[in-house]
């Protein structure tokens, strides 16, 4: 079929300015195109879990769909016992306590979060502080709700932590909201001992709304950490959870924002004109997912164990620099010298057929690096490790 180009009759909104489409959006269409061409690429790019979650909870799902009751509107605050699981969660795994009905709000992902927060608390020309390298969806979202963008820098030197002295030297009159994301996606920092009460301080000194997206707690960590179980951090923070990555419902759509009553208050009033609640029997999914106890994830994480040490030996024979002691769902590693993150993932997909991600697309300080998904099998990696192998040395794999 010929597709006719046609002149839109009225130009794209000023609100879009220079928010390009997301960076995994378009390459998922390239890498589709790829594989109808023939080629047989493996995808070690997206964070988005391959394995499924608990059987209980996929029973859930099935039970609650099954019932004629649960297919209408849903409470905008989700349901009451969606969030007394996640306070219960919240209790449980990071000793903080929350109060059900005021201080969580389940969201349709915690992607949703970010916008929603933007939106209710940003005004033109209100800055944000947003890290980079870092998620892109903080540069966009602040974009699009017409905040403006600081970035601090964030580097190996540093151990990829905020100079917060040297942010503090700076006019920080017109920041409103500081994004942080511990564990860090995507070098896979984690926050060091002090660190959150360091971030406390330092809001509660000027003002500033911190925002920290914590959907990797759960992955490859020797312990859980939420910002929230700082004395007095309800007054200066909030906190976005993810079921998307710790009990693999990445498709489902499942987070939660939790906070003092008062900011939660502002965001459920955009909310509540975004959308219209969460299909019942996922919230009941969701409870279930969040009443799993420490063996489901000692089992996720004997697995994301397993595929790291493949992810280790592919940087190895790319020539990438990596330290060991990475948590979360990927592998950061700095290229060879010469080289950046973009060359070596092109040369990885257009002559290996194996997408990599560039460590460019998070930010100026990532464009020396590069990044591998743990969200494959132990085998495709294999395969992954045996195409990115010199021929010459194939035999010492095995």
């Amino acid at each position: 079929m010929t597709i006719t180009e046609i002149r839109p009759i009225i130009p794209t909104s000023d609100r879009l300015g220079e928010v390009k489409e997301y960076y995994f959006s378009t390459k998922l269409r390239e890498l589709a195109a790829l594989r109808a061409a023939g080629k047989d690429i493996i995808n070690l790019g997206i964070g988005s879990p391959d394995l499924p979650p608990a059987p209980a909870v996929i029973d859930a799902l099935n039970k609650a769909a099954s019932c004629k009751d649960t297919h209408g509107y849903q409470p905008y605050a989700g349901m009451p016992a969606l969030r007394e699981a996640f306070a219960g969660w919240y209790d449980r795994y990071f000793g903080v306590e929350l109060d059900a009905e005021n201080e969580l709000l389940p969201l349709i992902g915690s992607k949703e979060g970010i916008m929603h927060i933007s939106m209710a608390f940003l005004n033109p020309g209100d800055e944000v502080l947003v890290p980079n390298p870092g998620y892109p969806t903080y540069r966009s979202a602040t974009e699009l709700a017409g905040g403006v963008v600081r970035g601090y820098q964030l580097n190996d030197a540093s151990g990829w932590l905020p100079n917060l002295e040297a942010l503090e030297n700076e006019d920080l009159s017109k920041v409103k909201i500081m994004w942080v994301n511990y564990p860090h996606m995507p070098t896979g920092t984690a926050a060091p001992e002090g660190f959150y009460e360091a971030l406390v301080a330092f809001a509660r000194r000027n003002n500033i709304l911190l925002c920290n997206d914590n959907p990797y707690a759960f992955i490859l960590t020797d312990s859980r950490k939420s910002l929230l179980s700082v004395p007095g951090a309800k007054e200066v923070a909030i906190e976005l959870s993810s079921l998307s990555k710790a009990q693999n419902m990445a498709g489902w759509r499942v987070g939660a924002v939790a906070g003092a009553k008062e900011y939660l208050g502002s965001i459920i009033r955009f909310k509540s004109n975004m959308d219209s609640g969460m299909f019942r029997p996922v919230q009941e999914a969701a409870i279930k997912a969040l009443s799993l106890g420490q063996d489901w994830y000692d089992e996720l994480n004997a697995v994301y164990r397993q595929r790291r040490e493949v992810a280790f030996q592919i940087m190895d024979v790319l020539g990438c620099a990596y330290t060991r002691d990475q948590v979360g769902l990927f592998v950061w590693a700095r290229c060879p010298a010469g080289t950046n993150g973009y060359e070596v993932s092109d040369a990885a997909l257009y002559g290996q057929d194996v997408f990599l991600t560039p460590g460019g697309i998070f930010g100026s300080e990532g464009e020396r690096y590069v990044r591998i998904s743990l969200c494959s099998t132990e085998e495709r990696l294999m395969d992954a490790l045996e195409r990115l192998t010199p021929p010459s040395q194939r035999g010492e794999l095995y």
